[in-house]
This record gives C-alpha cells, structure tokens and sequence, in this order.
C-alpha cells in the first residue's frame, strides 16, 4: 500500500456521523455512525434494501448523501445538511482521498475490449501516473497473487464469473488503496464459483487489508471479521464481535434474519 512507511497520525480511517441519504420521501440510510481502524475487517449484514450497498457507494461518492459527515483519516471530507453541502474538501484533495478507497461490485465492471493485464494498467497509469513498466510490473504480481497467471493476456468474456470477479479485485488493489470497499462481491456468481473470490478476500484480511464488507455470506463474516454489523431499515441496529453477534444477538431483527439465513 502507498502509505506503509508513513506514520500513521490518525484513529480511523473511515468515519460517518449521522450519515442520511433520501431519494425523494424514501429514506435509505438514517444517522449511519460507523468507524473504521486501519487493518480492521468490518462485515455488514442484513436484510435486502436494508442501506448496505447504499452506504457503500456514499463512501465512495456514487451517491451524493443527503445530510451528515464522512471522515476519511479523521479529515472532514464532506458534510452536508439538508440537502446542501456545508463543507467539502478542495477538489484535487477530494480525488486524492477517493484514491485511497478501492471498491469491488457486484457486477465485475471490466472492460470487456481490454485483456486482464490491460484492465489493470489502464488507471494506474492514467490516473497515478504510474510507469507503464511499473504498471506492468505490479500488475503480472497482483494477477499472480489472485490465482490467474495463466490468464493475463486474455480477455473477460474468456472468464468464469468468479474469475472475472477476482479480476475486479485486483484491479482495485491496482490503485494501492488504503481501504477496499466490497459490495457483496459473491452475489452474481453461480454457488461453485463463490468459494475461489472468498479465497482471495482471506488473503487480504491476512495480510492486515482494511476492509468493509456487504456480504450474505455468513461463514465468511464468522470467520475474518473483527467487527460484524446488523443493518436494517437504513440504519445500524447492532453490532459486534462476529462470536458476540452470531451466538448472542441481542435485537429482534437480529434474532429473526439470522434465523432465517443461518
């Protein structure tokens, strides 16, 4: 990652306060406070429509809030109220802090005309001004590191779903995020395929990736979280260590979805 030698100067990397996002009279996310600590997995769990994917894309401004803060670092990035933007930060500082979020889909997003190692060159290069000799370079190790060496020159319709995901992957991890943002990245896959993409999501909790997670996939949050959340109707009604979640849920709506799912 690009900041390993810098000290680290701050408590969360990601932080929201009173987070609210409407479309129209419908309320989607309601006073969402949720930090996040450099090297923490974080799993959010829930009912569909419940805000997840939402709060998600509003981190990484695919959806503009309509009130509340979100801190990147502990900086104020954004704060708005009432629909109106009381602060941001200056626009080249925005596209810096939106550098250090990678996010993955639930649809692989790859550009069906470029081949694997084109997908991962493309932004680096563009937008971090890499080399494209360094480009290159880091590129053939990051699609080594997913498992598809043999697959570098070829192009995403010649893909398995759970390849093209971990494709999406490490494109993301291309752009040397601080953080990577996954919104239920196994969905759109065929069951037999969803076990390779959660491999890989392992390895980057093993190696100290933080992570905030939208997942159904309830073995995974169990087993790599530090932290899971419940969200339900736009907001956070519990959260805790995956043991103190799953073995003593403490809300109803808590009891009743992992009922139903476990």
């Amino acid at each position: 990652m690009n900041k390993e030698n810098q000290s680290q100067d701050y408590e969360y990397l990601i932080r929201t306060e009173k987070l609210c996002k409407s479309f129209g009279h419908l309320e989607v996310l309601k006073d969402v406070d949720l930090a996040v600590k450099k090297g923490e997995v974080i799993c959010i769990i829930g009912p569909s429509g419940a805000g997840k994917s939402t709060y998600l894309r509003s981190l990484i401004h695919l959806e503009e809030i309509t009130s509340g803060k979100i801190f990147v670092e502990d900086k104020l990035f954004l704060h708005r109220k009432h629909n109106r933007t009381v602060h941001r930060v200056p626009a080249e500082q925005q596209k810096a802090m939106l550098l250090e979020m990678g996010m993955v889909f639930q649809r692989f997003n790859l550009f069906p005309h470029k081949t694997v190692l084109e997908n991962l060159t493309l932004a680096p290069v563009l937008i971090r001004k890499k080399s494209k000799a360094d480009a290159f370079s880091d590129a053939t190790k990051l699609i080594e590191r997913v498992g598809l060496a043999d697959k570098r020159d070829v192009y995403p319709s010649k893909l398995s779903g759970g390849q093209q995901q971990r494709v999406a992957i490490a494109r993301a991890l291309a752009m040397e995020p601080e953080i990577m943002l996954f919104d239920e990245p196994t969905s759109a896959l065929d069951p037999e395929l969803v076990g390779e993409v959660l491999a890989v999501m392992r390895d980057l909790a093993k190696q100290g990736m933080t992570m905030l997670c939208v997942t159904h996939e309830m073995g995974f949050a169990k087993e790599v979280a530090d932290r899971v959340v419940f969200m339900a109707d736009g907001m956070i009604l519990e959260e805790g260590s995956p043991k103190e979640l799953f073995e003593n849920p403490k809300h109803e709506k808590t009891k009743n979805f992992l009922k139903n799912v476990l």
